[in-house]
């Protein structure tokens, strides 16, 4: 079952230079009698797209551990990014050593987990001013509780997680801010209900100051954690309307991001599912969710595909958010893509129209289709150009590294907001007023499925080349603006250093 359901990819500037580097997840053998088991891999930018393999001297190859996601942060703020990997029985943190190496602190820190891990994300739920770190779990399963499943006309497959009748409690760390964490998850109420978790994603969605955590499950309702600012949180996913699809059915929860699709100033969550479920958009009003179903919608052109890694993001920098999405099987089709491997797709890519409509892009975007079984997708400017590039994870097979290659990209700006130590302001609002209209994005690198994106947050502008103000609502619930800007440059917006 873990075959099925690897890998991530992060996106870091891990040595400080100004470019993204590429980290990727493993999965590795499950076959306690291989010893070379094949590792997870930390490539340098050298620049016009030239990568170098440094995993050796970083020390982040993890052999040994089956890997599946990872998240990318400044854990105990240092002024270097860290990369927490989650996997199959142990979780590993490498903590940045700031001299192009890492150290593994999982038992130091206490969080290597026991369970099987899948997507997790560092954000501030209690506003200490410390990354907490939640943690997805999937199925309680061992080699020996694996079980024979079939399709196809009785062809040997992988199985539904409902056979195993296992699901798992996801887990919350507390950053206690000298280094080490304390699992808080049952004192947090996060005991009260299990899922088989995918997803996640933290944001605040109901605005009141104080962040949520969303886990897209497999199979199972999802689950809205809303954080009651006492420490502890309670699942409202049932009655504000994104648990199950409008028939109150569970479906198969994978990947799932947190957008403001309709651009009012509250985070509408999308979730990627599996073949004949169609992907979902969850649109938020006030804090209570539909489940919006258009037929431009970007749910639409999905039934065909099984969806993992996805993201918003204004790829032709036209003002309108695209939608790009890793698409790949979990059992047998009717139909075989790629004779050598039955579980291929072609992943998706959508351009927005305006007014939550969106058109596909033939052959996802590339001159020919991409066919793989892709599960982490992660996105980010790996070239600094003002267009946001691709990296695409896949299952027994390379990773795709998309360059952006648009002709004629609009206006943009990108902002590196960052809290008074110098780190990513993580769970900080931002708002871009420009052209008579109004965006937000959440400084939330850890998101998708299994994945850590950019934490830089890009505005495709379209024609607009000035940016007439940028407001920032920080964690703390404080708000500063900064601007007015010229467009087709990256900022720095440091708390403290804005106006009223």
């Amino acid at each position: 079952m873990p075959e099925m359901e690897t890998g991530g990819v992060g996106l870091l500037d891990y040595d400080g230079d100004g470019f993204l580097d590429v980290f990727c997840v493993n999965g590795g053998s499950l076959d306690p009698t291989v010893t070379n088991k094949p590792g997870h891999e930390l490539n340098r930018n050298l620049g016009n797209w030239k990568f170098a393999d440094v995993t050796g001297r970083a020390g982040v190859g993890g052999q040994g551990q089956y890997g599946m996601g990872c998240a990318c942060a400044d854990y105990n703020e240092d002024g270097f990014v860290d990369i927490y990997v989650t996997g199959l029985e142990r979780n590993v943190l490498y903590r940045n050593n700031g001299d192009g190496t890492f150290t593994d602190v999982s038992d130091e820190a206490r969080v290597g987990g026991g369970t099987w891990g899948t997507s997790c994300a560092f954000f501030d739920y209690d506003g200490d001013g410390h990354l907490d770190l939640f943690v997805a779990n999937y199925i309680r399963w061992s080699i020996g509780s694996e079980v024979n499943c079939y399709s196809r006309g009785g062809l040997p497959d992988y199985c539904s997680p409902l056979n195993y009748k296992s699901p798992a409690m996801d887990t919350l760390y507390h950053n206690k801010g000298d280094g080490t964490f304390e699992d808080v998850t049952a004192a947090a109420g996060l005991d009260k209900t299990y899922g088989n978790g995918l997803g996640v994603v933290c944001a605040d969605f109901n605005r009141d100051g104080r962040p949520d955590i969303y886990v897209a499950n497999d199979a199972m309702p999802n689950q809205l954690w809303l954080n009651q600012g006492n420490g502890r949180f309670t699942d409202e996913a049932m009655i504000r309307g994104c648990a199950v699809n409008s028939l109150g059915m569970a479906e198969a929860g994978m990947g799932v991001v947190a957008i403001d699709i309709n651009e009012d100033g509250w985070l509408d969550l999308f979730v990627t599912h599996l073949v004949g479920e169609g992907n979902r958009l969850f649109v938020n009003t006030n804090g209570f969710f539909v489940d919006t179903i258009k037929p431009k919608g970007p749910g639409a052109p999905s039934l065909p595909f099984t969806g993992f890694g996805v993201g918003f993001v204004d790829f032709d920098n036209d003002g309108e958010l695209d939608a790009y999405v890793a698409n790949g099987r979990v059992k047998y089709g009717q139909r075989q893509l790629d004779p050598r491997n039955p579980y291929t797709e072609p992943n998706t890519l959508l351009r927005g129209r305006g007014n939550g409509d969106f058109d596909e892009v033939k052959n996802g975007g590339t001159a020919e289709p991409l066919l793989a079984t892709s599960r982490g997708a992660a996105f980010g400017d790996l070239d600094n150009d003002g267009g946001v590039d691709v990296v695409v994870i896949n299952r027994d097979g390379p990773v795709h590294l998309l360059r952006n290659v648009v002709t004629k990209r609009g206006g943009w700006i990108m902002c590196r907001v960052l809290n008074r130590k110098g780190n990513d302001a993580i769970g900080a609002m931002v708002r871009v007023d420009a052209g008579g209209r109004t965006r937000w994005r959440q400084v939330q690198p850890n998101e998708g499925y299994c994945s850590s994106n950019d934490p830089r947050l890009h505005f495709g502008l379209g024609s607009v080349d000035r940016v007439e103000r940028v407001r920032v609502r920080w964690p703390n619930g404080q708000e500063e603006a900064f601007g007015p800007f010229p467009t087709k440059h990256l900022y720095q917006l440091r708390e403290g250093a804005g106006h009223k």
